[in-house]
């Protein structure tokens, strides 16, 4: 008796749960990606879009909204209709780092947005052009010191990760560098190898290119741990500064959009970046596929602002 009316309670429990949640997708899903074809996010986007057609059977279609540093695309799918038709990649910067930077944005990331799983890391590296003569981050430290002001840095745009990273190690080891932005990683790059700028904390896929040619040196990585991808590069925090600084990226849906959707998302998703076709694409390009709950997305986010707060406080930035 008991357990028949446990089996009834079960079914009752499953009747209740919304349709759309049981079968989403049951339309096209839209999924927003808030930079131009080609970025970082876009090629996670197109790995997950294609393989959930694929196994679900509805369209999954890429929308390419670039602008205001991610704000516009995320904003997008802030203000989108909550049904699940309707999801987007972001990044730490308008998810966080923009809190801080911006004087107002257009939605409120604590309120406007419900995370559904963070969906890779990339690591950055420490760069260096071999005119440089340093070897380690010990010896770049006291060059910047005994050279206060003298030596430049590049960076993808003022308030960016490339930006914030090497201000933090300024911040963190007493040094003084000379911050010039560019309009991307390629320029930044550019720019080194070239020593219009002697250094940069840039993504590391754009920088291990280089590498063979003895134009520059990788001095660290600025992730929490070693990088399999570049296992004998060190990490900042193992050269004594204190500084972390991932670029990751993860999936987003509109702020009330059901619990049992996000939760499905969350499922799918989670289980197509685990799959060895996409891990190898990601491994392609350093990625690392992380796939997390709702909650340990939002727990990350959260700890991205109390980390860069003091950052951006010291050295005054602003975008406007």
């Amino acid at each position: 008796m008991k357990m028949r009316f446990a089996a009834a309670l079960v079914g009752l429990l499953i009747a209740t749960l919304p349709a759309s949640a049981q079968d989403w997708p049951t339309k096209p899903v839209k999924i927003v990606v808030p930079f131009g074809p080609g970025s970082t996010p876009d090629v996670v986007a197109r790995l997950i879009a294609d393989h959930l057609q694929k196994k679900l059977g509805q369209p999954f279609v890429i929308e390419n909204k670039p602008g205001a540093s991610g704000n516009t695309g995320t904003d997008a799918v802030a203000k989108a209709e909550p049904d699940g038709a309707t999801i987007g990649i972001s990044i730490g910067g308008p998810l966080a780092i923009n809190t801080l930077l911006f004087s107002k944005l257009p939605y409120d990331p604590g309120k406007d947005i419900a995370p559904i799983t963070q969906l890779v890391t990339q690591p950055s590296a420490l760069v260096v052009n071999s005119s440089v003569k340093v070897n380690s981050v010990g010896e770049l430290v006291a060059l910047l010191k005994r050279e206060p002001g003298k030596f430049t840095y590049g960076s993808i745009g003022n308030g960016s990760l490339s930006h914030l990273a090497m201000e933090a190690i300024a911040l963190a080891s007493g040094a003084r560098m000379v911050h010039v932005p560019y309009p991307g990683s390629p320029a930044a790059m550019t720019a080194i190898l070239r020593g219009d700028v002697q250094m940069g904390c840039l993504p590391a896929i754009s920088v291990t290119p280089h590498v063979g040619s003895g134009s520059v040196k990788i001095l660290a990585v600025s992730t929490a741990k070693r990088s399999p991808f570049l296992p004998e590069i060190p990490t900042l925090k193992e050269a004594g500064i204190d500084v972390e600084a991932d670029a990751w990226n993860g999936l987003i849906a509109p702020a009330r959009t059901p619990d049992a959707i996000v939760a499905r998302i969350q499922r799918e998703v989670v289980e197509a970046i685990g799959t060895s076709a996409i891990r190898d694409k990601l491994a392609a390009q350093l990625m690392e596929p992380i796939g997390s709950t709702p909650a340990e997305f939002r727990a990350r986010i959260e700890a991205e602002i109390a980390r860069w707060a003091p950052v951006i406080k010291a050295a005054d930035i602003k975008v406007n």
